[in-house]
């Protein structure tokens, strides 16, 4: 069904570029029919071929890529400019137009390089064509008020107009590239927290298991070939797990149009089921983690992005005791309603680490990688807020609060970014925002 859907928008975009294509040809060549009509008006077939020619040269500037902007549009300047001054010069001249097409065509030529060109190009490119523009009158046979008149509206009207419209291209073309920036930005970062989120911990596991095996057999422990089995059953199990991440990943970048179903958690209606495999499995190679889930969250379905966010906070929280502390005794999730406010959901990972903070808030954020960051963002997303920090008896403590009242809003908006960034091009290169990460003292 989606390589049938795919096959009849490529179908319908080719359509519409054909359709295009003929609509701009078919404009071009009545705009030739017009230039030469003007130049038939030129009183000998010499100035009638040289009006002709000038005024196909200006209207190629107009059409020409933008690597031939600059050549095209001064030599049409010149080719219209020595044409006015020759005609000026001689005692017959065209009784009726001077040339209205290229006229119209040196206009757009003023706006086309105050848009397109840097600051000091476009006022370099652009006095050529309005001075082009000011003098073509002259060609006319009539020399009287009427004409100056018409120099006068040409200098003091229509060129400060076509340089504003100019302009006000010039502004909406930043502005809309600033927005595609910002969308692609945004699927960078979507792209980092979900490899970062799903990755990093599996392979978090498999490292602290290698570690515990080996300082196993530092020790001059003989480990049974149970043991072995299973540790080694654990580590091919987390393996398997970073893999099968990886491949939604690729299939992510793939197709983002089949990327998310199989990116995030699923669970009962409840959403919270997935967390205590979470905490099982970490209890399996580190210290005791114990889920706590409050009553009236079972009645209550949480939204899917308040879940991700859930899960995402629980699950970095985990990776980084696994990671950094040191001394850990037991490890407490709670996830409830916050006390006195019955419309923000609390999520606590408290550890009872030795000696206050925990290694990992001895070094700044940039050195312990990008997980914080992108916890901050994903809870900010969702208009909540988090707070991490040492706690006062020892150990660490992360607290994020989201609001529940929100969150049908939230997931509407991050649908809407997602319809977005399904249209903007990928960018490789990850780049690097910081936001504000709240800590307790």
């Amino acid at each position: 069904m989606i390589s049938d859907f795919r096959s009849s928008f490529r179908s319908l975009s080719g359509s519409r570029f054909r359709f295009r294509h003929l609509w701009l040809g078919l404009v071009g060549v009545s705009l030739v029919v017009l230039v030469v009509l003007e130049g038939l008006n030129a009183p000998r077939p010499p100035m009638a071929a040289a009006t002709m020619v000038s005024g196909v040269l200006c209207l190629a500037a107009l059409a020409v890529p933008e690597r031939l902007l600059v050549p095209y549009a001064i030599g049409a300047v010149a080719v219209s400019c020595v044409l006015t001054v020759a005609e000026a010069q001689m005692s017959e001249r065209p009784p009726n137009t001077p040339g209205m097409v290229e006229l119209i065509a040196l206009l757009l030529l003023v706006t086309r390089a105050v848009r397109r060109c840097p600051p000091l190009r476009a006022a370099g490119l652009a006095t050529g064509p309005a001075l082009a523009a000011v003098i073509l009158p002259l060609r006319i046979d009539a020399w009287d008020d009427h004409l100056k008149d018409l120099i006068a509206v040409i200098a003091v009207c229509a060129v400060p107009l076509m340089v504003m419209v100019g302009l006000c291209l010039r502004l909406y073309d930043t502005l809309r590239e600033r927005e595609r920036e910002a969308i692609r930005q945004g699927q960078r970062l979507e792209h980092a927290r979900e490899l970062h989120d799903f990755v990093a911990h599996h392979v978090t596991a498999i490292v602290a298991q290698t570690k515990a095996a080996r300082f196993t057999a530092a020790a001059g422990h003989t480990q049974s070939p149970e043991d072995l089995d299973r540790m080694l059953a654990q580590i091919e199990r987390a393996g398997s797990q970073a893999l099968g991440s990886m491949r939604a990943m690729v299939s992510s970048l793939r197709d983002h149009t089949a990327a998310s179903a199989t990116t995030r958690p699923t669970g009962d209606p409840a959403g919270l089921r997935g967390l205590r495999d979470l905490t099982e499995e970490f209890s399996e190679v580190g210290p005791p983690a114990e889920l706590t889930l409050a009553p009236e969250l079972a009645d209550r379905p949480l939204p899917p992005g308040i879940l991700t966010t859930v899960h995402r906070v629980v699950q970095e929280s985990l990776t980084n005791v696994r990671k950094h502390a040191t001394g850990v005794g037991r490890v407490e999730v709670r996830i409830g309603v916050r006390p006195g406010a019955p419309e923000q959901l609390e999520v606590s990972v408290v550890d009872d680490g030795q000696g206050g903070a925990s290694p990992a808030a001895e070094r700044p954020v940039e050195g312990s990688g990008y997980g914080l960051v992108g916890l901050a963002e994903r809870v900010e997303k969702v208009n909540g807020r988090i707070t991490t920090g040492p706690r006062d008896g020892g150990g660490w403590h992360v607290v994020a609060v989201l609001p529940l009242n929100k969150a049908d809003k939230a997931d509407k908006a991050d649908s809407a970014d997602k319809a977005n960034t399904a249209d903007s091009a990928y960018v490789a290169p990850l780049g690097k925002v910081a936001p504000n990460v709240a800590s307790s003292g």
